[in-house]
């Protein structure tokens, strides 16, 4: 049976700036024990997966092959997007590639996961619901009342609903309640079952994407059928409106290094990034902290960023201001 991992690498990191730009995403970066998350998503799932899929951006294809080569992996199917378009569609050119009854594990490039034979349980467990054509999500069992990631109510494997990134009070609302996941963004399902399910309730994203893929020029999705594919998460295009899903709850470890704060607590106490409760990267010079707490330092040839670490999501808003005023330090 084909179990195709297909990888999602066209996020752009805007949370790590400036370690993160455009030409070398926070999937890219070499940052994580010499590897980067990249390298370790296909790393990781080839323990379950027989084939690897890319799906990524026209910008750092070439930074995915890269790594491809390095890690062996010579079998894998490459789609490249000429502009994002979101998720629903990242999946569509995918499914629409494969054979329908190929079992699609789709996961991002950009998350830390640990704990191999937990999460290997969970996959497997994922791989034969969407045998049995349900959509799968993964739900991670919260340690604390997070903010930063959206929630999935359940009962045993079944979804009673999902949730938006919530406010702190009610984050822990959902903690104590007991009953509520981390959403982890990676999903299991069978090629055809996704395309039928998203034919069922965003027609025109399927029907773009299949043009856009059907003149696609080796693996190259063209720019102009590109841009008329509808722009829409996968949450919300199929997961949230079918009556197929399903969600594995899981204990693996799981970060999605989004943010400095998830960085911080990746490097452990003694490394030589991490002094006392303050953070510094990717400076060569000596630093010292006097008087201050939770601050990270971090350093690049043309920018230097400073933040309270209780402020890492407010990156995304200097990102932002940046693309307006001074697109260059985003490249």
């Amino acid at each position: 049976m084909k179990v195709v991992n297909v990888v999602l690498s066209g996020g752009v990191g805007s949370r790590l700036w400036p370690l993160s730009r455009k030409s070398r995403p926070k999937q890219y970066l070499p940052i994580f024990e010499g590897q980067s998350l990249f390298e370790k998503t296909v790393v990781r799932n080839s323990e379950v997966c027989n084939q690897v899929m890319v799906v990524g951006g026209v910008d750092n294809y070439k930074l995915s092959r890269e790594i491809l080569k390095n890690t062996g992996t010579s079998d894998y199917i490459e789609l490249v997007e000429a502009a994002p378009r979101n998720t629903a569609a990242a999946i569509a050119f995918a499914a629409l590639s494969l054979p329908e009854d190929a079992i699609m594990l789709v996961t991002p490039s950009d998350h830390l996961i640990g704990d191999q034979e937990i999460y290997n349980d969970s996959l497997t467990q994922a791989v034969n619901m969407a045998k049995n054509g349900f959509l799968v999500t993964f739900g991670l069992i919260p340690s604390k009342p997070e903010t930063g990631f959206g929630y999935i109510e359940h009962d045993g494997n079944n979804v009673l609903g999902f949730r938006e990134k919530p406010e702190l009070e009610q984050a822990q609302a959902y903690l104590d309640q007991g009953n509520f996941l981390w959403n982890s963004g990676m999903f299991c399902f069978a090629a055809g079952t996704y395309l039928s399910e998203l034919g069922k309730y965003e027609p025109e994203v399927l029907k773009a994407s299949k043009l856009a893929v059907e003149n696609a020029d080796n693996g190259f999705l063209p720019l102009d059928l590109s841009m008329k594919i509808p722009s829409i998460s996968v949450d919300y295009a199929v997961m949230e409106r079918s009556d197929k899903i399903k969600v594995v709850p899981s204990s693996f470890s799981w970060s999605d290094m989004g943010s400095f704060e998830a960085l911080f607590d990746y490097y452990p106490v003694g490394s030589k990034e991490r002094i006392g409760e303050n953070l510094v990267l990717g400076s060569d010079k000596h630093v010292e902290f006097v008087g201050v707490e939770d601050i990270v330092l971090v350093e690049t040839k043309d920018a230097i960023l400073v933040l309270n670490r209780s402020n890492a999501q407010d990156v995304k808003k200097v990102y932002e201001r940046l693309e307006k005023e001074n697109p260059s330090l985003l490249n």
